[in-house]
């Protein structure tokens, strides 16, 4: 087949799925990556050949995104905040959200010495932003999934810059080295899991059958869970006047809020993101 070919058999077997823009995205991005060809490519040679094993690459991307498998996890990685990350199935796929997250860090802690925590690191998409941003900062990140810790890894080596990765359960306080404990930190930040068990039906399949529920849900009835386990594990770790900033469900600022201000916290920012939701929030502790 060629290329011309290829590109239409995507639009023929994906447009009552996706919008057209985005089938061509795809289509260009699996190009660039699995054969190094610009977007401009197809216009030059529409009739490059592309067969054999080449083909069958192709066609069996084209399989996993009509079974609405996200492209991040098809190509096997992802940008953030101009940075490459590997992905797999064992973290999520990070979100321009997240991305505001950061921002909201760096504006407030640029040209500071200081020693930072990503609770729930996940890709390390949060720690190794911050340490490419802030590099007088000392970074960690933990989280409770060994082959997570095992990719932030490999991404910090990938964006050449030096983060500790711990594989604790925040929740189990005996289970926390005694290296975190001690560490005293300036900024904790996380973007755990938020969003409510009753609110799977209102998402897309595509995040549902292939991004890991543990690290997006959490039950009803214990939606503040970890809100509560870190805010518990900061009147240890974190230092008097440092921050906490936490991405948040949009139903439950006020409510963080006001647990924040039951643990004494002040100076508690309920900001919202591009799409005016309620998504994070931070707070110092007195």
């Amino acid at each position: 087949m060629t290329l011309k070919e290829i590109r239409s058999e995507y639009h023929i077997q994906l447009d009552d799925i996706y919008d057209f823009n985005e089938v061509e995205s795809f289509f260009y991005m699996l190009i660039e990556q699995y054969f190094q060809l610009p977007k401009y490519s197809i216009a030059l040679e529409p009739d490059k050949v592309i067969s054999g094993p080449d083909q069958t690459i192709m066609l069996e991307a084209l399989e996993e995104l009509k079974s609405q498998k996200p492209i991040q996890y098809i190509l096997g990685n992802t940008e953030f905040f101009g940075l490459h990350f590997k992905l797999n199935k064992d973290v999520l796929i990070p979100r321009p959200e997240t991305e505001e997250l950061v921002t909201w860090v760096l504006e407030e802690c640029q040209g500071m010495n200081l020693k930072i925590l990503d609770v729930g690191t996940g890709s390390g998409c949060i720690a190794i932003v911050l340490a490419k941003n802030l590099p007088e900062a000392q970074i960690s990140g933990l989280d409770i999934s060994r082959r997570a810790i095992g990719l932030a890894t490999e991404n910090a080596s990938i964006n050449d810059v030096g983060v500790r990765f711990f594989q604790t359960d925040i929740l189990l306080s005996e289970t926390l080295s005694e290296e975190i404990m001690d560490k005293e930190f300036d900024i904790i930040v996380s973007n755990p899991p938020y969003v409510l068990n009753s609110e799977k039906k209102e998402m897309r399949l595509n995040v549902l059958d292939n991004e890991p529920h543990s690290a997006l849900f959490v039950d009803d009835d214990r939606a503040l869970l970890f809100y509560n386990g870190i805010i518990e594990f900061a009147k240890k770790a974190l230092k008097v006047n440092g921050s906490l900033y936490f991405e948040i469900n949009e139903k439950f600022g006020q409510e963080i809020c006001n647990l924040l201000k039951e643990n004494k916290y002040s100076d508690i920012q309920l900001k919202q993101d591009i799409y005016g939701k309620d998504r994070m929030i931070r707070a110092i502790k007195s």
